[in-house]
């Protein structure tokens, strides 16, 4: 059973996730997935099904300014402080004292300022193609279309445009797959096609700030904690040359990469669905 839920944040927006029901069994900890930048909730529409059918309670988020969540007037607050926050007030009214996490990218780096926030919230994590350093040839190519406004008139175009922008990091993807994609990043309102997310997050790229190193976050977040990293083989946010520093510095961190696939992995692929199984049987 999915239920729609909402929570408020401390600033007093308005804020959603998908509340998937755990299949019945021992109590297991609950699992909040979290998406990347553009994204919203449902990229989890299949993967957090799957979880919770192994008797977690999965609860996936519309970060502040996406999907069916506010959008902060302050563009200052997109920002993975604001985020970690948000995620634990969610935790509060939703009586969960400590979670396992699944994020995505941008979702990664909120898990990673979670903990070091609030460690006793976070059980373990998944961090999905992202790490304490990211790669800038990933940034930039990110930069280059967040924020955009592409003009589609059906869901057939905005299949296109999510192609264009994201084709050579799912390859293996088909047209009709790609529709499908197109629905989890497009709203059509009224006849009227765009993408579900805030342009205004897009003003942390105009203004870089300064660089702020991670690894301390990351050692924190490993400490006693099950870790699993997902790489797309392609991927040029989480080069291998991170991931490989993040083994050593994590060397009980499970480690698959995906074939044939940049940032980021969609988490439906074969090799990420077995990883994720193994994970969570195994984690507390």
């Amino acid at each position: 059973m999915i239920t729609d839920r909402t929570w408020t944040s401390a600033d007093g927006l308005s804020l959603f996730a998908r509340d998937h029901a755990p299949a019945s069994g021992p109590a297991r900890l609950p699992v909040i997935c979290i998406h990347g930048l553009t994204r919203n909730s449902r990229d989890f529409e299949i993967v957090a099904p799957r979880i919770a059918a192994q008797g977690r309670r999965v609860l996936s988020l519309d970060v502040r300014g996406r999907g069916n969540s506010d959008r902060d007037s302050n563009a200052a607050n997109y920002n993975p402080a604001v985020y970690a926050a948000d995620v634990a007030a969610l935790m509060e009214q939703a009586g969960i004292a400590r979670a396992q996490f699944v994020g995505t990218s941008m979702g990664g780096l909120i898990t990673l300022t979670l903990s070091a926030m609030r460690p006793d919230l976070v059980g373990g994590a998944v961090l999905n193609d992202i790490g304490p350093e990211v790669g800038a040839a990933g940034i930039a190519r990110i930069a280059g279309y967040v924020g955009g406004a592409p003009s589609v008139s059906s869901w057939a175009e905005a299949g296109a445009y999510s192609k264009a922008i994201n084709g050579a990091a799912l390859p293996h993807l088909t047209d009709a797959d790609w529709e499908r994609f197109a629905r989890r990043v497009f709203r059509q309102e009224h006849g009227v096609f765009s993408l579900d997310y805030d342009p205004a997050i897009s003003e942390a790229f105009k203004t870089p700030a300064p660089a702020v190193n991670l690894w301390p976050l990351f050692a924190g977040l490993a400490v006693g904690r099950p870790l699993l990293l997902i790489r797309g083989e392609t991927s040029d946010l989480l080069t291998a040359d991170i991931a490989g520093r993040m083994g050593l510095a994590a060397p009980h961190m499970a480690h698959v990469e995906i074939p044939n696939t940049g940032h980021a992995p969609t988490l439906e692929e074969p090799e990420a669905e077995a990883a994720l199984t193994e994970f969570f049987a195994n984690a507390a």
